[in-house]
Formats: structure tokens, C-alpha cells, sequence
């Protein structure tokens, strides 16, 4: 007797029919995210969004009788803060760890790609992630995609992208589904370098609005040593030091900063040759150790990117919004 091979896992694409089967496709194509490889551990500080993101994704998987009522998990999240200081990459850490089908969307992708169509995206992108749930939905840079309605300069289809977001939404952070059962959890999971330009009727709906800030000196080491683990030192790098001297850098200038460092034994390598006697140097003469004088080096050149204005505005606009 031949023995039965199991059935193929339903797909969301099988019950798609005329003219959005193409942009379905180009979702699961663009957007359905796999696995980004990044890790909680490979992120410094920031407790308090990763215990809000582990409230709202993790938790209601490995607990999901206590979840309910008005336990429910969190439908929608804003990560708010400077450029440069980690929302993306614990939107990517979420994504990797958790286990839940993720989406990725930026404003950008909805403009470029899926001009005239957007309305109908966000609901496809919506009903897929409910046949996929548990999912995740992570909106970076949503300030520009939903601003404020009402202003001279918005455009129709503009308007008609922002109610259908809402729409949506609301329909994810519902008590029930149309059969009175208890929705899958989706969660809207949001970025914006702008919170104060975002439409209020959007802000209400993500219920938990965290402040990512600028690292603190203990995170400025830990952050260093990251993105330096890969790289031989010499034994008299002193980390510590480099980090007193870094106030106000974020965790992108840290990063930029150990890159530039990087370059720099290479730099000395290659001074003064021609282009045929660096393309006949062996590996060993370039991948030499960096110096604290690299670090120090890369320090001068390699300036924050934040200005003290700015941040300044995020924590005014934390302290009339925020929610973590």
C-alpha cells in the first residue's frame, strides 16, 4: 500500500482571486519577511522595549489562556526616537526570535511599488497576516506614510492609504472576529524618527508608544565590543575610555565609528604604493590588529549624528504621549 504523503499547508495565495493575485504575490515576494538573523543579545540596553515587544509577541504564544480579556496582548506599538538608535534592529531582533511570520513595510516600498495600488495593499497585507497569524506587521518610518489628515498638501490617495490603515487595524485590535471566537494576534509594530507628525487618530491605536534613546555609557561599551568582536585588537585597547569620550553618539555613529577604526590598519598598510603592489599584498599584511590611536583615530573623524534640539523634542513629545 502506497503510503500517503501529508497535505501541503494552506496558503494565502489559494484563496486570492482576479486582479489581487498579482499584488499578493508581490507581497509575499517583497514584504513576508524571513528571518533576519539578528538577536536580542546582539542589542544593547533598551529593557523596556524589549520587555513591551516580549509582552505583545512572545508571551501570548507560551501563555495564551492568561492573554485574554483585558489581559489581551497589545495590537500596536511605536518605537519613537533619534535616527540611528536601534528600532530597526529590534524590529529585525523580534522577527528572528519570536517565531511569528513577520511583514516588513516602509513608506518608500508603499510609494515606489505599489503606486495606485496602495489602498488595496495595506488590506491584503492586513488579511494576510491574519491567515499567517501569529504575525507581526512592522511599519518603519510609518510618520511619513500616516501624518496628519487635514493639511493643505495631502493628496486623495494619500488620505484613502491612512483610513484604510486605520480600518485595518481597528479590525486587528478587535475582542472578537465575525464568528465571535477570539481573533488571532496580529500586531502592528511601528517607527518613527517623527512621532509628532503622526495622524492622532493612528497614535491612539498603537497603544504602546516607547521612546528608544540615545545608548547610556554602560550600552556605549557593550555596543563597541559588538561591533568590534570580529575584528583582533591590540591588548592595550582600552574600551572604556573610548566610551567616556562618546556622549550623545548613537548606536548607527557607534557602528559607523568601529567601521572607519576597522579600515585603518589597512589605511597604513597601503600608504604610499602603487594599485599593482596593493593588488600583490598578501592577506597577513593588511588584516592587522586595530590600535587604541585607530579607535582614537576613527573617534575624530566619525562625529554624532543627533543634535541635542532633537532630542530634546522626542522627550517633550514623551512626556505628553509617551506609554511604555
Amino acid at each position: 500500500r502506497r503510503e500517503e504523503k501529508p497535505a501541503a499547508a494552506p496558503r494565502f495565495m489559494d484563496g486570492v482571486a482576479g486582479s489581487d493575485v498579482e499584488l499578493a504575490g508581490m507581497i509575499e515576494r517583497d514584504i513576508l519577511d524571513a528571518k533576519p538573523n539578528v538577536h536580542w543579545d546582539e542589542i544593547a540596553g533598551l529593557e523596556d522595549a524589549k520587555r513591551v515587544l516580549e509582552e505583545a509577541v512572545v508571551l501570548p504564544q507560551l501563555m495564551p489562556e492568561y492573554f485574554q480579556g483585558i489581559r489581551r496582548p497589545w495590537r500596536g506599538v511605536l518605537m519613537f526616537g533619534p535616527p540611528g538608535t536601534g528600532k530597526t534592529l529590534l524590529a529585525k531582533a523580534l522577527a528572528t526570535e519570536c517565531g511569528t511570520t513577520f511583514f516588513s513595510l516602509t513608506s518608500s516600498t508603499l510609494g515606489s511599488k505599489y503606486r495606485g495600488d496602495a489602498e488595496r495593499m495595506v488590506r491584503l497585507l492586513f488579511d494576510m497576516a491574519r491567515f499567517y497569524a501569529p504575525s507581526t506587521i512592522f511599519i518603519d518610518e510609518i510618520d511619513a506614510m500616516a501624518s496628519q489628515r487635514g493639511g493643505s498638501n495631502e493628496h486623495e490617495a494619500s488620505r484613502r492609504v491612512k483610513a484604510e490603515l486605520l480600518v485595518q487595524m481597528d479590525g486587528v485590535g478587535s475582542n472578537t472576529n465575525e464568528d465571535g471566537e477570539t481573533p488571532k494576534n496580529v500586531m502592528t509594530l511601528a517607527a518613527s524618527n517623527f512621532p509628532w507628525d503622526l495622524d492622532e487618530a493612528l497614535r491612539r491605536r498603537l497603544e504602546k508608544r516607547i521612546y528608544i534613546p540615545l545608548p547610556e555609557p554602560a550600552d556605549v561599551r557593550k555596543l563597541l565590543e559588538i561591533n568590534l568582536r570580529s575584528i583582533a585588537l591590540e591588548d592595550n585597547v582600552d574600551l572604556d575610555s573610548l566610551a567616556a569620550k562618546m556622549e550623545g553618539y548613537s548606536g548607527a555613529d557607534i557602528t559607523n565609528l568601529c567601521r572607519d577604526a576597522a579600515f585603518n590598519p589597512m589605511r597604513r598598510a597601503i600608504k604610499g604604493l602603487r594599485h599593482d603592489e596593493i593588488k600583490n599584498l598578501k592577506k597577513e599584511d593588511t588584516n592587522l590588529p586595530v590600535s587604541q590611536a585607530d579607535l582614537e583615530q576613527a573617534l575624530a573623524n566619525v562625529c554624532s549624528s543627533v543634535r541635542h534640539a532633537d532630542i530634546e523634542r522626542h522627550l517633550e513629545w514623551l512626556k505628553e504621549f509617551g506609554s511604555t
